[in-house]
């Protein structure tokens, strides 16, 4: 879809069936659509979950439960 779509952003949640979001990621960052930046989502929070997030090549990392103005603030700040 994001090849068909060329999306501003891509909120990808990492916890998927099939093809988890690590797996999705990696795919669109070795693709032609890898200029779209990735916020990451996840309800794992440990500790290093955001360093490994931006190490998968997600352009930002927000955990859940989602703080939806941070989320915005982020959105706002890689859609420019």
């Amino acid at each position: 879809m994001a090849l068909s779509e060329r999306p501003d952003i891509i909120i990808m949640d990492l916890d998927m069936p099939v093809v988890d979001g690590w797996e999705a990621t990696h795919r669109l960052k070795s693709n032609s659509v890898k200029a779209i930046p990735i916020i990451a989502l996840s309800a794992h929070a440990i500790s290093g979950s955001r360093e490994k997030a931006l190490a998968a090549r997600c352009d930002e990392y927000e955990p859940k439960p989602v703080d939806f103005e941070q989320l915005i603030k982020k959105v706002q700040f890689l859609a420019k």
